[in-house]
């Protein structure tokens, strides 16, 4: 067993392609994800996903950064009692709808419906299943980021690289840059949680876009393309056994 580094940050996304929110400490469940992390998704235009035979569908379905960077100017809450979601714009809240209710989620469907409404094939829809998560991988698992990767990154560009860009559970501190990619299908620990290294993360056009301005500034996929000779930057894992992790938790590989 070696001590690799410790947890800088963890983030979950309660709705997909909306903002990032900050968790003090997580509790984590075999084969889950950070809890209620992509619970929820924006289907654009269609009405594809049935809440009661829940499947993975491509993120173009969905409303999302890759192609809808105008979402990245929404500061988004989340609450985990009435599952409410608050949305705030230019510093004030204009949208507070609770996602488990269909009142809720109509609500939200009109503020989209207006707020997306030159980007959209059709009306949107709020989707959702209990335990299952709309994350780009087809299976409940966490992404995690290696902060010295960035780092990396950052100078290959020559412009700070906001780690956000890259929507991960686990931000990592302590390691060298890359390191994590040679984990796959290794054993760590996070904290109190176990789990199993699945494979690395390759990036899309997503990362391009700022996640506090909302601009379309950098071209991250095809910079590692061009220097690595591949476009991957993380990891994803599989929850193996159950555990709590926090900020300042060590990270073992095993």
């Amino acid at each position: 067993m070696s001590d690799k580094g410790r947890i800088s940050a963890l983030y979950r996304y309660p709705v997909k392609g909306l903002s990032p929110e900050r968790l003090e400490r997580a509790a984590l469940e075999p084969g889950g994800t950070m809890p209620w992390d992509r619970a929820f998704a924006i289907e654009n235009g269609s009405a594809d996903f049935d809440p009661a035979n829940p499947q993975h569908f491509p993120k173009i379905k969905f409303l999302m950064l890759m192609r809808h960077e105008r979402l990245a100017a929404l500061k988004t809450r989340f609450e985990d009692d009435g599952a409410i979601l608050h949305i705030e714009r230019d510093g004030g809240e204009v949208l507070r709808a609770p996602l488990l209710t269909e009142e809720g989620r109509a609500e939200a469907e009109r503020f989209f419906a207006g707020y997306m409404q030159d980007e959209l094939r059709g009306a949107p829809r709020i989707v959702h299943a209990p335990g299952f998560t709309h994350s780009d991988a087809p299976a409940p698992l966490i992404s995690i980021i290696n902060l010295a990767s960035v780092r990396a990154l950052e100078e290959e560009i020559g412009r700070p690289v906001d780690p956000l860009r890259f929507r991960g559970n686990v931000y990592l501190e302590g390691l060298e840059p890359w390191e994590d990619h040679d984990w796959v299908e290794r054993d760590i620990t996070l904290g109190g949680v176990g789990l199993t290294v699945v494979a690395r993360t390759e990036r899309c056009a997503a990362t391009n876009v700022d996640p506090r301005t909302a601009a379309r500034d950098m071209q991250i996929p095809a910079t590692l393309l061009r220097r690595y000779g591949h476009s991957d930057l993380g990891i994803y894992a599989h929850v193996k056994t159950p555990g709590a992790l926090a900020p300042g938790d060590s990270v073992v590989l095993t």
